[in-house]
């Protein structure tokens, strides 16, 4: 069998600046590589201490075999919410939530026990992604 991890993760962005104010200031990521090109920019950030696993903010729908249609289609489903998500997870999810929740990060959920078996939160980050944090052991 394969040992087989997850390397990146990519989530759009629509403005770089706000995603490094939220990756990197709020969550505390590191900021591992910042690539321009033309008006656009790559943005990859992870969590210190944890080089194997990083997050690739990236300009939606910057794919050129795309119409102007799909384009326009893609950013109104990330201004809704509902393109893009991920899940982290932490150890001390109630500290981490008032932290993000002072820093002015986007509630979506308080902490909570759900039903099947995990407690977490949940925010969006500036582009409208899904942020799901869970209690890590």
């Amino acid at each position: 069998m394969t040992d087989l991890s997850i390397h990146y993760a990519f989530l759009p962005h629509t403005n770089a600046e706000a995603a490094l104010g939220f990756y990197r200031d709020i969550l505390g990521f590191e900021v591992r590589n910042d690539v321009g090109y033309e008006d656009m920019r790559w943005i990859t950030v992870g969590p210190a201490g944890h080089p194997e696993t990083s997050i690739v903010l990236q300009p939606p729908a910057a794919d050129p075999g795309i119409t102007d249609d799909e384009r326009r289609t893609i950013l109104e489903l990330i201004a809704k919410g509902v393109y893009a998500s991920v899940t982290l997870a932490s150890e001390d999810l109630d500290g981490l939530f008032a932290r993000m929740e002072a820093a002015g990060a986007d509630v979506v959920q308080e902490p909570i026990d759900q039903d099947y078996g995990v407690r977490d939160c949940a925010f969006r980050d500036p582009a409208g992604n899904l942020i799901r944090i869970n209690q890590s052991a």
